[in-house]
C-alpha cells in the first residue's frame, strides 16, 4: 500500500489537510483546520489526477515547442515591450491557486526587476474588500480570530456566507458546536443550505447590509450595550461613526423598512447581539462582492469594536476567504496596491528597504492596476504583454465578453496552467505547462492565518514545471539570474520569511505579519513544518509559537496603536432594476463545483447534484411569467450576452430576484457564463467587483425540441452541431459524455441522426405525433452513442442507467428495448442526487423514509447519506419534512 503524503486541499480557504496517495485521499486528522474531515470535493481529489485535458508541452502560436524556445518567446516579448513601451506595458494576473513561493517569485520579478506595478490576482474578486477594511481599521490586513472562535461563540452571525456549500468543513464545525444557549443568525437574501443552522434568518433586501449594521451600532448605544472603556482606551473615530450610523439607521422601524425585514426580527437580532459577549460575525462573498463591500466589512467591525469583541475567545469579526492561498498572496504583495510583505507604497522607507533587500533599482513608485481596471487597460491597448497564471479570467471577471475581447486583441497573452483547454487558454499566444495539484511543493495560508505545507506526492507530468521555476527561468533569460538562484521552494520561503522581518523593522514594530522566526529553517525543517499561525515567534527554548488571536491586548497596527471606527454611509448597489430589467441577479457557488470547473468537472459524480446551469426563481414570479419548473429560460442584461439555464422554482428566493451559479463556462455550456450579466462596477476603495448584483429580464427560451445526446468518451466533439442548438450543456460522465440540447429550428432527425451519433444508427424509434425520436449507434454489440428527443424531459431514462449502458461489454436485448422505449431497466433508480459522497438520490431516501427510516441518524445508518462531509444534511432534512408531512 502506498504511503500517504500529508498535504493540503487546493479548493476553498478553509485550508484542509489531506493524506494523499495517487489513488486515495482522506482527511488529515492531525491538521487543525479540518481534524480529519473532508468535503466531497476534497474527497474526490485523487479522481482529478488524470492525464485527460492536461497541458503537457509548452506551446507558442499553436505549435508545441521546447522549454528553451518557449522561455525565449516569453522573455523576448517582455524585453521588447519594455524597450518600446516601458515597464508598465507588462502585467501579471495571478491566482489564489498559486503557492506562496510561486506568488513571491512572481511579485519579485514583476515589481522588482521588470519594474511594472501591474501585478494583481483573482483574489481581488473575492476578498479584497475585507483586506481594505482590515487596513482601514486595524492598520494592517489581519484576521483577528481563529476557527475555534466559530465553535466557542455563543452567538454566531453568518452574513453573506453559504458556508454549508462554500466552506463545508467549517460549517460542520459550526453544526457540531450546537449546544444549549448557543444561537445562530444567518443574514442572506436567499434561504441557502446554511440557513438550516439558523435560529433566525434575516432575508434582507440585497445591498442593505450597511443599513442593518449601522442600525445595530445605533441600537447598541441607545440601549447602553457598548463598552465605553474599551472605546476610550483602544479606539478612535467613535463619535463621527455613531453620528453617521444614527443618520443612516435611526431606529428599528427605519432599518426594517430599508432592509425589507420584520421589525420583530431586527429587534430580536439586536437584542441577542447585545446580550451575548461571545459573538463572532463571519462574513464572506455576499458582503465583499459589492460596490460598498469595504464599507459592509467596516460596518460589521465597528459593532465589534464598540463592544470590545475583538481577539477574544469566541468574539471577533471573521472573514471567510474563498481560495486556498488568497492570504499567502496577500502576504507576499501579490496585489497591485501593495509592495511586498504587507509593506505599502506609502510606507515611509519601504521602497528603499525593499530595493536594497532585492538588489534592484527598478521598483515602481506607485500602485498598479487592480483586476478590473487591468483588463480594461488591456482592452484599450496600454498592456502589451499579459501573463496569466492559474486562473480563467475569460469566465470569472465581470463583463466577461469584454474581457475576451481584450485578450483577443492583446499582442502577447501568456498563460501558465495545468489544464490545456479553458476559455482563457484558447486566447493565449504562449502556453506554459505548470505543475498541477499533487505535483506542487510549497506553502499556503488559510483564512485563520495558518501556514501549511503543500507537499508533492507525484512526479511532474511530462514537461510541466512548478510556477516558481518557470518564473525564475524567465528572470534568468531576462538577465536577472543573480537574484533568482533558487534551487527549491525552501530557498524562496526563507527569503520571504526574512523579508517579513525586515518589513516589521520598517514599520518600527507595528506590523503584525512576521514570520522572521522561520527564515533560518533548514530544508529538512521546512519539509517537516507543522501547520503554524502567524505571527510566528520563538519562545525561550527555541520552539516556534504561532498566535491564534490578534489584538486581544487592544493594541493595533496603526500609527497610534488605536483601532479606527469608520463612518459608513448607506451604500447601495450601483445598478437598479428598471422596467426593462426588472430582476436582481445574484450569483454564487453550488455545492459540488469549484470556480470554472476546469478540475472538478473531471469527476463525473461532482456533476450529478446540479447537472445544468440553473436560474432559481420565486414561484410567484414564475407564475406571472408562465414559467414552469424545469423550463429553459434566458436572462438578458444590459451586456451583449445572455445567460441560459433551467428554471428552479423555490421559495428560498425573494420576489423579483434570481440566483445563478458561477461555474459554467464556454467549455460546458452554450450561453451560461454568469459574469456576462455582471457589469464591471467596482468598490472604489478595494477594487472588488460588484459580482453579487446584476440586473436582467427573464423569459422562457422558445424551443421546438429538447434532447439528450450521449457519446462514448473518445468521440465528444459537438462543434459540428452547436449551430443547430439554441442551448447545449455538456456533462462528462464516468463512461460517456452527455449533452442536454434544445433548439427552435426544425430538425429532420431520421435524416440527420448519423451526424448526431457520429455514425449510422442501428436502433431507431420514431413517434412524430409525440415529438419523440430515439436512435442508438451500436458497434460490436457495444453502445457508441444514443440520441433521445423528448418534449417532456422528465420522461427520459435515468442518466446513471444510460451511462452504465456504455460500460456494458455487450448491450443486452433488454437494454436495447429500454433505450428505444425511453425508460431504464427496472432497477432501483437513484433520482436526483442528494449525497455526492455516497451517490444517494432523493428517490432512495424517500423509499427509506417510507420504510420507517424517519431520522437523519437512521437514514445515515441505512444509506450512509450525510455521514461524511455533511453538506447534504439540509437537503435530507427537507426531504424528511416533506415526506413526513405527506404521510
Amino acid at each position: 500500500m502506498a504511503t500517504s503524503t500529508l498535504t493540503t486541499c487546493p479548493y476553498c480557504g478553509v485550508g484542509c489537510g489531506v493524506a494523499a496517495t495517487p489513488s486515495n485521499v482522506t482527511g488529515d486528522e492531525s491538521h487543525p483546520a479540518n481534524q480529519g474531515r473532508l468535503c466531497v470535493k476534497g474527497s474526490a481529489l485523487h479522481e482529478t489526477l488524470v492525464p485527460n485535458g492536461r497541458l503537457l508541452r509548452p506551446r507558442v502560436a499553436g505549435e508545441d515547442k521546447s522549454w528553451p524556445e518557449a522561455l525565449a518567446a516569453v522573455s523576448g516579448a517582455i524585453r521588447d515591450s519594455v524597450a518600446q513601451h516601458g515597464p508598465g506595458s507588462v502585467a501579471l494576473y495571478l491566482s489564489g491557486q498559486l503557492l506562496t513561493e510561486d506568488y513571491y517569485v512572481a511579485n519579485k520579478l514583476a515589481k522588482g526587476f521588470i519594474g511594472t506595478p501591474h501585478v494583481d490576482t483573482n483574489s481581488r474578486l473575492c476578498m479584497s474588500a475585507a483586506v481594505a477594511a482590515h487596513k482601514r481599521t486595524f492598520g494592517e490586513d489581519c484576521v483577528p480570530g481563529c476557527y475555534e472562535d466559530l465553535e466557542l461563540a455563543d452567538l454566531l452571525v453568518l452574513t453573506g456566507s453559504n458556508a454549508a456549500w462554500a466552506h463545508p468543513i467549517l460549517y460542520q464545525r459550526m453544526h457540531a458546536a450546537r449546544r444549549a444557549g448557543r444561537r445562530v443568525v444567518v443574514i442572506d437574501p436567499r434561504r441557502t443550505a446554511t440557513a438550516d443552522l439558523a435560529d433566525l434568518h434575516l432575508k434582507l433586501k440585497p445591498g442593505t447590509d450597511t443599513v442593518l449594521f449601522n442600525g445595530l451600532l445605533a441600537w447598541l448605544v441607545q440601549h447602553n450595550a457598548i463598552s465605553p472603556s474599551y472605546i476610550a482606551q483602544h479606539c478612535s473615530g467613535f463619535e463621527e461613526t455613531l453620528a453617521c450610523a444614527q443618520d443612516v439607521a435611526p431606529s428599528v422601524v427605519s432599518v426594517a423598512a430599508q432592509c425589507d425585514l420584520a421589525e420583530a426580527d431586527v429587534e430580536r437580532f439586536y437584542c441577542w447581539y447585545a446580550d451575548t459577549p461571545r459573538t463572532v460575525t463571519a462574513f464572506s462573498q455576499g458582503i465583499n462582492q459589492a460596490v460598498a463591500g469595504t464599507d459592509n466589512c467596516n460596518a460589521i467591525i465597528n459593532c465589534h469594536l464598540a463592544t470590545g469583541r475583538i481577539g477574544q475567545p469566541g468574539a471577533s469579526p471573521f472573514s471567510l476567504t474563498g481560495q486556498p492561498n488568497a492570504m499567502g498572496g496577500r502576504e507576499v504583495g501579490g496585489l497591485a496596491n501593495t509592495l511586498a510583505a504587507h509593506m505599502e507604497y506609502d510606507t515611509p522607507g519601504a521602497r528603499e528597504q525593499l530595493a536594497e533587500f532585492w538588489g534592484t533599482d527598478q521598483l515602481p513608485e506607485a500602485p498598479g492596476y487592480k483586476a478590473v481596471e487591468l483588463f480594461e487597460a488591456v482592452h484599450r491597448g496600454d498592456i502589451k504583454v499579459l501573463w496569466i497564471m492559474g486562473t480563467n479570467p475569460a469566465v470569472s471577471l465581470p463583463d466577461s465578453a469584454r474581457v475576451r475581447e481584450a485578450l483577443a486583441s492583446c499582442p502577447t497573452v501568456i498563460v501558465s496552467d495545468c489544464m490545456a483547454n479553458t476559455d482563457t487558454t484558447a486566447l493565449a499566444n504562449i502556453l506554459l505547462p505548470a505543475a498541477g495539484w499533487g505535483e506542487k511543493d510549497g506553502t499556503v495560508t488559510n483564512s485563520e492565518r495558518c501556514i501549511s505545507r503543500q507537499r508533492s506526492f507525484l512526479p511532474l507530468s511530462s514537461a510541466a514545471r512548478p510556477d516558481w521555476q518557470i518564473l525564475a527561468s524567465v528572470a534568468c533569460e531576462l538577465g536577472y539570474a543573480r537574484a533568482f538562484q533558487y534551487e527549491c521552494p525552501a530557498d524562496i520561503f526563507r527569503e520571504h520569511a526574512a523579508l517579513s522581518a525586515l518589513a516589521c523593522r520598517v514599520s518600527e514594530g507595528r506590523q503584525i505579519f512576521d514570520i522572521g522566526a522561520l527564515a533560518q529553517l533548514t530544508e529538512t525543517q521546512y519539509n517537516q513544518l507543522e501547520p503554524t499561525q502567524w505571527p510566528v515567534t520563538l519562545d525561550d527554548v527555541g520552539v516556534l509559537e504561532g498566535a491564534s488571536r490578534l489584538f486581544s491586548d487592544g493594541c493595533f497596527a496603526t500609527d497610534d496603536g488605536r483601532a479606527r471606527l469608520v463612518p459608513i454611509p448607506a451604500g447601495r448597489p450601483r445598478q437598479s432594476v428598471t422596467p426593462r430589467y426588472p430582476f436582481v441577479v445574484n450569483t454564487g457557488r453550488i455545492r459540488d463545483q469549484w470556480h470554472t470547473m476546469t478540475r472538478t468537472a473531471l469527476v463525473s459524480r461532482l456533476l450529478t447534484h446540479r447537472q445544468e446551469p440553473s436560474i432559481e426563481i420565486h414561484p410567484d414570479d414564475a407564475f406571472r411569467l408562465n414559467v414552469s419548473d424545469g423550463t429553459l429560460c434566458q436572462l438578458t442584461g444590459p451586456g451583449p450576452k445572455p445567460f441560459l439555464g433551467r428554471a428552479r422554482l423555490t421559495l428560498d428566493q425573494r420576489l423579483g430576484e434570481v440566483f445563478i451559479p458561477i461555474h459554467w463556462s464556454g467549455r460546458f455550456a452554450s450561453q451560461s457564463v454568469a459574469t456576462n450579466l455582471i457589469a464591471a462596477v467596482t468598490d472604489p476603495l478595494s477594487g472588488q467587483p460588484e459580482s453579487k448584483h446584476g440586473i436582467a429580464s427573464l423569459h422562457s427560451l422558445a424551443n421546438q425540441w429538447q434532447a439528450r445526446l450521449m457519446r462514448r468518451k473518445s468521440s465528444n466533439d459537438l462543434s459540428d452541431l452547436a449551430e443547430v442548438c439554441d442551448y447545449w450543456c455538456r456533462q462528462p460522465l464516468a463512461h460517456s459524455d452527455s449533452w442536454w440540447l434544445a433548439g427552435s429550428k426544425t430538425v429532420d432527425w431520421s435524416k440527420d441522426a448519423t451526424i448526431w451519433l457520429g455514425g449510422e444508427p442501428q436502433l431507431i424509434l420514431v413517434d412524430s405525433a409525440q415529438g419523440r425520436f430515439r436512435a442508438a449507434r451500436v458497434v460490436d454489440d457495444q453502445l457508441e452513442a444514443v440520441l433521445l428527443v423528448e418534449n417532456n424531459v422528465e420522461l427520459l431514462p435515468d442518466l446513471v442507467w444510460l451511462d452504465q449502458c456504455f460500460a456494458s461489454e455487450q448491450l443486452s436485448s433488454e437494454q436495447r428495448q429500454c433505450l428505444l422505449a425511453g425508460r431504464s431497466v427496472e432497477t432501483e433508480e437513484m433520482g436526483a442526487l442528494v449525497c455526492s459522497c455516497f451517490q444517494v438520490g432523493d428517490r432512495q431516501i424517500a423509499k427509506a423514509i417510507s420504510r420507517g427510516q424517519t431520522t437523519l441518524e437512521a437514514l445515515g445508518q441505512t444509506l450512509k447519506c450525510g455521514t461524511n462531509c455533511g453538506s447534504c444534511i439540509p437537503e435530507i432534512r427537507e426531504l424528511l419534512q416533506g415526506e413526513l408531512l405527506e404521510t
